[in-house]
């Protein structure tokens, strides 16, 4: 059974790849999802806020790639609270101990010097870069176009930077998803991940607070970006990675059929340990077989909005027939 596929012009041994969680710090953990055979990793991602708050001189952190030794005692304090040059180091022994792709992550929402720590990210040894793009416009005079042209204007500085594939882990918020998605591929993205997922805050009725809780994806979430990743795939450059919702097999297969070329999960992982990616491999294969196929490229797109004959699935016609076909609540 072939289950290879490429991503950002890497090649990897499937499509499962470990998206960024805090876990994804701690060198035991990326060995056992290597073990358990998953296709690339990526690492918690470096955030705009920690490269700006100066805890760091740039002149340190220029240094970090040539003297930082590849093994270093472990990390304390935490994925998201290490200092860059810590996080530089991880990058050092993942890819001396792993035998599959590691990604490395940014996080931010304006372009600014911060961004040329990306080459510091290449220089250490990622074999890509993921752009997490992260910003709610909450300036209601703020246009539309302005919010975009922020978008492209990190991926520019984050691009000029490096010459490793970039992918950007884009919103799904755009007024025009499809029309963003090929701007930011002409902008020198490699890929787009399909979608980064915000969190969003609720009401403590008991203190009146604004708190926020991390709640871990599920299956219901996969809807919205396997609607995009179906109306993208075949017709955009570049590589599609889909990002949300993925607890078993059928998720993964779905993702496929609509056309990704790579699959991210943190929730099923995160839930069941790094063993699970053993299971989800299992679960393809396995259905590949009952569709006697024996390679991804035989399914993959196959209900793709190029590859179907029909769209009524895609367009306002099946709302409508949807609408007028809902019987209600059946009586007890």
């Amino acid at each position: 059974m072939n289950l290879t596929t490429t991503y950002l012009g890497l090649s990897l041994r499937n499509p499962l790849i470990a998206s960024a969680s805090p876990q994804n710090a701690e060198l035991d953990h990326l060995r056992r999802l290597d073990d358990a055979g998953i296709g690339a990793v990526v690492l918690p991602s470096v955030f705009q806020e920690q490269l700006e708050a100066g805890a760091n001189d740039y002149a340190s952190i220029d240094a970090a790639c040539s003297d930082v030794p590849a093994f270093l005692p472990p990390v304390d304090g935490g994925p998201y609270g290490m200092i860059p040059e810590s996080h530089l180091a991880l990058i050092m022994r993942a890819k001396a101990e792993l035998s599959v792709p590691v990604i490395a992550s940014l996080n931010g929402a304006s372009a600014s010097h911060w961004t040329r720590y990306a080459a510091l990210l290449e220089e250490a040894g990622a074999d890509a870069l993921e752009l997490n793009l992260y910003f709610v416009p909450v300036d209601p005079l703020e246009p539309g176009t302005a919010v975009e042209q922020r978008y492209l204007d990190v991926l520019a500085a984050v691009r000029q930077a490096v010459k490793i594939p970039v992918a950007v882990k884009m919103p799904p918020y755009f007024s025009s998803i499809g029309n963003m998605a090929s701007r930011l591929l002409d902008g020198g993205a490699d890929g787009l991940v399909i979608f980064n997922r915000y969190l969003q805050p609720d009401i403590d009725l008991q203190r009146l607070e604004l708190f926020s809780t991390l709640e871990l994806s599920s299956p219901g979430e996969m809807r919205l970006p396997l609607l995009w990743i179906a109306l993208l795939a075949g017709r955009v450059k570049g590589s599609l990675a889909a990002s949300g919702g993925v607890e078993d097999v059928e998720q993964v297969v779905k993702y496929l059929l609509a056309g990704a070329d790579a699959v991210m999960t943190t929730a099923a992982i995160l839930r069941h340990g790094p063993a699970y990616v053993r299971t989800l491999l299992s679960g393809l294969e396995a259905w590949l077989l009952s569709q006697r196929s024996q390679s991804l490229e035989q399914i993959r797109g196959q209900m793709s909005w190029t590859r179907l004959q029909k769209h009524d699935n895609y367009v306002r016609a099946n709302y409508m027939h949807l609408l007028e076909s809902y019987g209600g609540p059946r009586p007890d």
